[in-house]
């Protein structure tokens, strides 16, 4: 799927918003976890309040409310939630106020949640029964084996669309370990969750023969 960069960046930044202000935060308040999971067309909350985006709207009980052109303090007033980015956990995050108006175009919704999807399958794969994490610091969603980090960032300073990742806590040499955190590759190369998920296999085969970085 060919997205428009432009709005492929504004809609990252405001989904982002919407997942640390609108789900995140209010979930840490009411059950003491930031943690996001994927959900059916797009991403939600794991515990109280029950909240989830789907497509380019926000779904709260059977209130469907739209993203684009809305402020996140608009949208909580409309859910009857409480807007605000967890407290004191991290530094980081998405950069968007609760005053700021979204910009989130349904294609490139669509097409980051498509990502976040297939990446969702091929880490279920790679290490059946764990619960790939949407973290809202980063907006990137993974899980940690064997003291490596495997992933996938809906496009961030490093790379500007999604790419999967590994991350071995200790860095290792060789040409397949293209990034300052391990490996990364775009997601376009990796069409479908087997290539994703044959990526992460590759990643992990790899961080357990490569010899560490030399500091």
């Amino acid at each position: 799927m060919t997205v428009d960069p432009d709005a492929l960046g504004t809609t990252r930044r405001s989904l982002h918003g919407v997942a640390e202000l609108l789900l995140a935060g209010p979930q840490h308040r009411a059950s003491g976890t930031i943690r996001l999971r994927v959900a059916e067309g797009g991403f939600g909350t794991v515990q109280a309040p029950e909240l989830r985006v789907a497509g380019a709207e926000l779904v709260a009980g059977d209130r469907t409310i739209p993203l684009n052109g809305a402020t996140c303090g608009e949208l909580a007033a409309a859910a009857g939630i409480e807007a605000g980015a967890p407290q004191d956990l991290y530094k980081d995050g998405s950069g968007v106020g609760l005053d700021e108006t979204l910009g989130v175009d349904a294609g490139a919704a669509t097409h980051l949640e498509e990502c976040f999807a297939r990446g969702h399958e091929a880490l279920v794969r790679l290490a059946p029964g764990a619960a790939p994490v949407l973290w809202p610091e980063h907006f990137d969603l993974g899980l940690t084996l064997d003291e490596v980090n495997y992933g996938i960032s809906p496009g961030d300073g490093f790379l500007g669309e999604p790419y999967a990742y590994a991350g071995p806590w200790k860095p290792r040499q060789g040409a397949f370990w293209n990034a300052p955190f391990g490996a990364a590759r775009p997601v376009r190369l990796l069409p479908g969750a087997t290539a994703l998920h044959d990526f992460f296999m590759e990643a992990r085969d790899r961080a357990a023969r490569d010899p560490a970085r030399r500091p």
